[in-house]
């Protein structure tokens, strides 16, 4: 009973031995285990803290952005109303000089009232004048004698004209002007209406007639 009592108690010494080393494996993987997730742990911080910085950057840069377009927006509207308030300035300021013509022809009439002069000195303020509206692309039209349009005339009244066909302007009340093309204002006229005399100048009438017929 000794001996067997004294083998069980060998074997388990050995058994205690040999789980030794084992224990010492596990204790060791389970520290390498552990330095790995720290590592990993650090370099998953480090990254956040790189990618934190680069969207603090990113938003201070598109904050700056923001106020850059702002300003500019704000400027662009400012220069736009400017255009706006100031765009007859070219126009005004080629016109003073006609304007100061006009004033110097006015202070040279004299009690006796030299009428040639005047009447010399007020048709060259016209003509530069008119040089000056022609130079801004604005036009006098030529309505007299033409056939009435209703995109470039306003016709006042209607009276006969012999041997004048029907709808032709007979007389300019006021004159119409283009700029460049469009139409700046209507010219004012007086056209012609049907006779019995020009009936025979109106095509459609002899078309009617023709039909008729």
């Amino acid at each position: 009973m000794e001996e067997k009592k004294l083998n069980k108690e060998e074997n388990t010494s050995q058994e205690n031995e040999n789980n030794i080393p084992i224990e010492r494996e596990e204790t060791s993987e389970s520290k390498t285990e552990s330095a790995l997730k720290i590592t990993e742990l650090e370099s998953a911080t480090q990254k956040i803290a790189v990618m934190e910085k680069q969207i603090t950057e990113l938003k201070d840069a598109l904050l700056r952005k923001a106020a850059e377009f702002e300003n500019y927006k704000r400027r662009n509207e400012n220069d736009q109303l400017n255009i706006l308030k100031y765009a007859a300035e070219s126009f005004i300021r080629n016109i003073l000089p006609v304007y100061d013509d006009l004033e110097r022809s006015l202070s040279h009439i004299d009690e006796e009232n030299n009428f040639d002069s005047t009447k010399k000195g007020l048709l060259l303020v016209f003509e530069k004048f008119g040089k000056i509206l022609e130079n801004q692309g604005i036009k006098k039209m030529d309505a007299k004698g033409k056939p009435f349009d209703v995109h470039l005339h306003e016709a006042l009244m209607q009276q006969p004209a012999e041997g004048v066909a029907p709808h032709t302007v007979l007389d300019v009340l006021e004159p119409g002007y283009m700029y460049k093309d469009r139409v700046l204002r209507h010219a004012k006229v007086i056209v012609s209406s049907e006779t019995a005399s020009n009936e025979e100048l109106n095509p459609e009438n002899q078309s009617d007639s023709n039909q008729e017929g």
